[in-house]
């Protein structure tokens, strides 16, 4: 089995760079395996496609969603027969939790490339796919806010700009297709979900499953400040599905449509939209994945 090991250095604040050296020792004893490192943002794609030319059939990612996102993009553009895992150190590690290895120890999850091949579907959106979610308005507002946090880690990073967003974001006027129950307006936020949480500390989308052929749509109606409150610690628990300003809908596909090209938080990442019309789907069963047994759901 030829494992590639994908490391971003920059990842949880540098927490990659000093995870490799125990993660080359652990390796000390696989004939194949290859460590490489991300440079700058978008290489992970690059080594990703490099590794499975030279036959990799494992690649490890040392680093948090947006790596994982882009080697996932890798995987799936190449058709490649090769499973995604990871060492989680990213600020949310979304997806690391969805595989179920998020508080797992670096050797653990070299145990779990053992495990039997668990197939997971992902996201579509704006022609690039996604592992975790897709979210407009408030949601990439926030992760733009986060960008300039850098005296915080992990979670806090996340529930730190998102209060410090939650009084003054003015919401996005959008158009949804695809839901009868919601046509649109003024909203605060609007998230796709294939996992579970978003921004580590948020559990967006509580009954959301990678196995189900289907994503999570979630539509927050603009609302004033107190409901805004309920609204962010609703969504902490979990509880916020439910609430009168929340709309759900189990959906298999999805169009959005904004006055312009809107802002869109991907796997962790800020993207601009194509156009202002954005497609979003789900792929069923197409990405083999390391995950810890029964995590899945």
């Amino acid at each position: 089995m030829t494992v590639h090991v994908i490391v971003n250095p920059l990842a949880g604040r540098g927490d990659g760079k000093r995870l490799l050296p125990q993660l080359r020792s652990l390796f000390r004893a696989f004939p194949n395996v290859e460590f490489c490192s991300t440079l700058a943002a978008g290489d992970e794609e690059r080594l990703a496609l490099t590794a499975i030319s030279r036959g990799a059939r494992v690649i490890l990612v040392v680093g948090g969603d947006g790596t994982c996102s882009g080697v996932a993009n890798a995987i799936l553009a190449a058709n490649a027969p090769c499973r995604l895992g990871v060492f989680p150190c990213g600020t949310g590690n979304d997806f690391a939790k969805t595989l179920g290895v998020a508080d797992c120890a670096p050797e653990q999850i070299v145990s779990l490339m053992q495990n039997e091949t668990s197939v997971i579907d992902v996201g579509l959106a704006d022609g690039r796919y996604f592992v975790n979610s897709c979210g407009f308005g408030f949601d990439a507002s926030v992760l733009e806010a986060s960008n300039r946090v850098h005296f915080l880690k992990g979670d806090a990073v996340y529930i730190y700009s998102a209060l410090s967003q939650l009084f003054s974001y003015r919401g996005i006027e959008v158009t949804a297709s695809g839901v009868p129950e919601v046509k649109g307006g003024s909203m605060l936020m609007v998230t796709v979900s294939n996992g579970r949480s978003l921004g580590g500390a948020f559990k967006i989308a509580p009954n959301a499953s990678v196995l189900d052929g289907r994503l999570d749509a979630c539509f927050f109606s603009d609302s004033n400040v107190v409901e805004r409150v309920k609204l962010f610690v609703g969504a902490m628990r979990g509880t916020h599905i439910g609430m009168p300003s929340v709309s759900t809908a189990s959906i298999q596909q999805l169009t959005l449509t904004f006055p312009s090209s809107p802002l869109m938080e991907m796997d962790g990442e800020l993207r601009v939209a194509q156009s202002r019309t954005v497609e979003l789907r789900c792929v069923p069963q197409v990405l083999s994945v390391v995950a810890a047994a029964g995590a899945l759901v």
